[in-house]
């Protein structure tokens, strides 16, 4: 038993003729009449009396039809609450972020919204990628910002913008008198990277081509204690663009290019398959597009909206 099939007997009771009620469903006559045929099949009774000029529905078939208009009008105002839902630009947004992208976009982005779209209750919560991909399979968050790729089957990534690394490096070390960095050539020693289970560590770590657990490497907890080790105890470690501007003038002639071409991270907006709110979707991209550099957005989303 289909809509389909639903629409059709509502058709020939309307129209009172298989011919018209088939031209009115844009399908030929042979098709109309073996799919009622198959209802009447399912359901073991005769719904329209075919001896009938024009045709009529019998006493059961009225009753099935009467339901079958109730069955399509629920269904077109499930089309519609959904279609609603996808255009909707108010409610909660639950919004996920990982700690090395909060500190750039989160305190911009809220201006943002409660500037542009009072009608949004956004709702954030910082955490590791592990733990926030949990949380979208879960449908504990609606969507999350993360670096990607993450390859999840169940989750849909929009790729938002990329950035560069840029190597942070203290005066005290060879490394300050270049002009770029070639990554395959950095020391060993004092390399300062984030704690384990920041995928931020992992990307450095290949950039860096050091294996997962390297015994001369030293852990932090944040970007900016990074940067104030390297400040305070030499050596060097591996900062993302965006994080420029929260740096002194004097911290940063310490930083220095990588040699072409330079390493980048993408960042995605990640959501699970079945997330439906596309005003949504779209309204929080153009909030963070408005936030990062012009140079760093996807191109494609400068041309063209996000479908779901």
């Amino acid at each position: 038993m289909t809509l389909q099939q639903m629409e059709y007997i509502v058709a020939v009771d309307q129209y009172r003729h298989f011919v018209r009620a088939a031209e009115a469903c844009g399908v030929t006559q042979s098709t109309l009449s073996a799919m009622i045929q198959k209802l009447e099949q399912e359901l073991d009774v005769q719904i329209f009396d075919r001896n009938s000029h024009p045709v009529v529905p019998t006493e059961q078939g009225t009753n099935i039809i009467r339901q079958a208009q109730i069955i399509l009008f629920n269904a077109a105002q499930l089309k519609e609450m959904v279609l609603n839902e996808r255009q909707q630009e108010s409610g909660r947004l639950h919004l996920g972020v990982i700690p090395t992208i909060a500190p750039y976009i989160i305190p911009k982005l809220i201006r943002h919204i409660h500037t542009h779209y009072g009608q949004v209750e956004l709702t954030l919560l910082e955490a590791r990628t592990s733990v926030l991909t949990e949380k979208l399979e879960r449908a504990e968050i609606d969507m999350a910002l993360l670096a990607t790729p993450l390859d999840h089957p169940n989750l849909l990534e929009i790729p938002l913008y990329y950035e560069k690394f840029k190597a942070y490096i203290s005066p005290d070390e060879s490394l300050y008198a270049l002009n770029e960095i070639d990554s395959a050539n950095m020391p060993d020693d004092k390399l300062w990277i984030l704690a384990e289970g920041h995928c931020l560590r992992n990307q450095v770590l290949n950039l860096c081509h050091r294996k997962s657990r390297y015994s001369h490497v030293y852990e932090a907890g944040s970007i900016d204690t990074l940067v104030k080790i390297v400040d305070e105890n030499g050596g060097y470690t591996i900062i993302p663009e965006l994080h420029l501007p929260l740096l002194s003038e004097e911290q940063k002639t310490h930083v220095r290019p990588f040699a072409q071409p330079e390493p980048v991270r993408e960042i995605s907006l990640v959501l699970r398959n079945d997330y439906i709110r596309e005003r949504m979707v779209n309204l929080l991209s153009d909030s963070i597009r408005s936030i990062v550099p012009d140079e760093l957005v996807n191109p494609r989303l400068k041309k063209f909206a996000i479908r779901l």
